[in-house]
C-alpha cells in the first residue's frame, strides 16, 4: 500500500520586499562564487516566492555557459642528447652505444640520461635518489653506487669511465 503525501500549503504571493535583507553569493573569485548554504526545498516550491515570503530579495544571476579550457600545447619531445657514442632516445625510451641498444632497466635508464643531460655536474647521491627513485635519501647511498656499477658494465670498457665518481660526494658524467 502506498501512502501519498499531502501537498504543501501555498504560500500567499507577496510583493518583492524592496529593502529588506538580500541574498548574495560572495566567493573570493568572482566567475567561481562559494555557495554557504544548500536548502533543500519540497517538489513544486518557488525558491524565489519562499525567499521573498520571508523578507529576502534574492538576487539572481543566469550561469554563464561554460566552454572547456583550450588544451595545453604538448612541447616537443626533446631530440636525442649524447656524444659521439653514448645517445639517449627519450620517446624511445632507448640508450644506443655505438649505435647498439642497451638493455636497462626502468631506474639504469632515468640515471644515465640524468647523468648524460647534466655533463660535467656532480650529483650527490641523496640528490640523484630524489630525481630519479622520487624520494628522500633513505639508507647508506648504496643503491645508487650499485645501479652506477651495472650502468659501467652495461656500457662497455670503451665508455664506463664516463660516469666519474667523485669521492664523498657522487658522480658525474664527462664526455
Amino acid at each position: 500500500m502506498t501512502t501519498a503525501l499531502p501537498s504543501p500549503p501555498a504560500l500567499p504571493a507577496a510583493a518583492p520586499a524592496p529593502d529588506g535583507p538580500r541574498l548574495r553569493l560572495v566567493g573570493d573569485r568572482p566567475a567561481r562564487p562559494h555557495v554557504g548554504y544548500l536548502v533543500f526545498l519540497p517538489d513544486g516550491v518557488d525558491p524565489v516566492e519562499l525567499l521573498t515570503a520571508r523578507g529576502v530579495r534574492p538576487e539572481i544571476h543566469p550561469l554563464a555557459p561554460r566552454t572547456p579550457p583550450a588544451p595545453a600545447p604538448v612541447p616537443p619531445p626533446p631530440p636525442p642528447v649524447g656524444d659521439d657514442g653514448v645517445r639517449i632516445d627519450h620517446d624511445r625510451r632507448v640508450v644506443e652505444v655505438d649505435g647498439s641498444e642497451l638493455d636497462l632497466t626502468y631506474l639504469e635508464f632515468g640515471l644515465l640520461a640524468h647523468l648524460v643531460a647534466h655533463p660535467r655536474t656532480v650529483h650527490s647521491r641523496e640528490a640523484l635518489m630524489a630525481r630519479i627513485w622520487g624520494y628522500g635519501h633513505i639508507g647508506d647511498g648504496r643503491t645508487v653506487d650499485v645501479h652506477v656499477a651495472r650502468l659501467r658494465r652495461k656500457l662497455g670498457a670503451p665508455y664506463r669511465d664516463r660516469i666519474v665518481t667523485v669521492r664523498r660526494v657522487g658522480y658525474k658524467y664527462v664526455p
